[in-house]
């Protein structure tokens, strides 16, 4: 299992906004059929050092995980993030 692990640091860094990125986030759930699983949350710390939102995916390889890179659900989601993040951190990593 893949576990794809990905934080975001807003454009505009309100609440407003974390939630319609977690909303789209979420949006994919039951979608794609390589996603076993999703989760996204809004950092309630709001230090200096914090990101935004959490997005949290499982896969089952690395192979499955290439498929929902492209796949046609998350496409838009990506184009998404692109015109509202400022920038990004992933880690990717086995369980």
């Amino acid at each position: 299992m893949i576990k794809h692990i990905v934080m975001y640091r807003l454009k505009d860094r309100t609440r407003q906004n974390a939630d319609a990125l977690c909303e789209k986030f979420m949006s994919m759930q039951g979608k794609i059929e390589v996603l076993r699983h999703i989760e996204a949350g809004v950092d309630e710390v709001r230090s200096d050092r914090s990101f935004d939102v959490v997005l949290v995916c499982r896969f089952d390889s690395m192979e499955d995980m290439e498929i929902y890179k492209t796949h046609p659900v998350h496409l838009p989601v990506m184009a998404y993030v692109r015109e509202v993040v400022e920038k990004s951190h992933s880690v990717d990593f086995i369980e």
